[in-house]
C-alpha cells in the first residue's frame, strides 16, 4: 500500500510543483464552483430556458385557438349565443335552464 502511494506521489509531485497547471486547477474549480456564472447554475438556468420554451409554445397554440375562436364569435351570432349560454349559462327571457349532470 505504502509502495502504492509513493508511485502516485511521484506522478502528483510533479503536477502540484508547476505554477501552469496550478492555475489552470484553480480556474476550472472556480469557474465550476463559485463564480456568479458558475458552471452548476448554467445547467440549472438551461433547464428552466427549456421550460419556458416550452410554455411558450403552449400559449402561441392557446393564443392561436382563441383569436380563431374569438374571431367566430365576433362573425357569427349563433356561436356567440352558444358561447353564451354554455359558458355563462346566459338564458332568454320566460326560458328555464335545466343542467343534467351524469351522476356516476
Amino acid at each position: 500500500m505504502i509502495n502504492f502511494l509513493k508511485k502516485i506521489w511521484k506522478y502528483i509531485l510533479p503536477v502540484i510543483k508547476n505554477k501552469y497547471i496550478l492555475t489552470i486547477i484553480f480556474f476550472i474549480v472556480w469557474v465550476t464552483f463559485f463564480d456568479n456564472n458558475n458552471l452548476l447554475d448554467r445547467i440549472n438556468n438551461i433547464g428552466v430556458l427549456n421550460q419556458l420554451h416550452k410554455d411558450q409554445e403552449y400559449y402561441k397554440e392557446k393564443i392561436t385557438i382563441d383569436t380563431k375562436r374569438l374571431e367566430e364569435l365576433r362573425t357569427d351570432k349563433e356561436n356567440l349565443e352558444k358561447f353564451a349560454r354554455e359558458q355563462y349559462l346566459m338564458k332568454k327571457k320566460n326560458e328555464d335552464i335545466f343542467i343534467m349532470v351524469d351522476g356516476n
